[in-house]
């Protein structure tokens, strides 16, 4: 609940909340025990608690060490979700995991799980359904949205030509 403002009342801007070491392991064991976290998201959070550069590494290291963190493992699960349940390409999945400071080799053995029959399945899924619902007053503008919708969704360019030329020609 808010207090309301008495006129002549000035109010002072908090200071961040800083946590300890001890204070960052806990709570981050806390939500790594409820949710999948990368290493680069518990540093992220370190930082914005205002953890001491010096230990975020420590703490960061208790947590891999007791397996809280795995950055293959949340890799796999992260993969797995945005590609069969959202429909994303593998450059946006790629692009979205080194965002969260998981490591090239890592990302790219776990791209590697990925069918790519799959994923033109789930391409062409979404272009007919995109298909639907866009207006163009021409065969070549309907292709250009279709082909600029196919790439914000992280899908390869030549897969998306051709998924695009397969459903345009029905």
């Amino acid at each position: 609940m808010r207090k309301k403002r008495v006129e002549g009342e000035e109010y002072a801007p908090r200071e961040p909340k800083t946590k300890s070491a001890a204070e960052a392991l806990s709570a981050l064991m806390r939500l790594c025990s409820r949710a999948e976290k990368s290493s680069g998201d518990a540093l992220r959070l370190m930082y914005r608690w205002g953890v001491p550069v010096s230990e975020r590494q420590g703490v960061l290291a208790k947590l891999i060490e007791m397996r809280f963190i795995d950055d293959a493992r949340y890799a796999e699960a992260y993969t797995r979700e945005k590609s069969e349940i959202s429909g994303w390409g593998v450059r946006k999945i790629a692009q979205n995991l080194y965002q969260k400071g998981v490591s090239k080799d890592i990302v790219s053995r776990t791209l590697a799980m990925i069918e790519g029959d799959d994923q033109r399945d789930m391409l062409e899924k979404k272009l007919r359904r995109k298909l639907s619902s866009t207006k163009a007053s021409s065969d070549y503008e309907l292709r250009g949205k279709l082909l600029r919708y196919a790439l914000s969704q992280g899908y390869d360019y030549d897969m998306s030509i051709d998924v695009i030329d397969l459903i345009t020609k029905d």
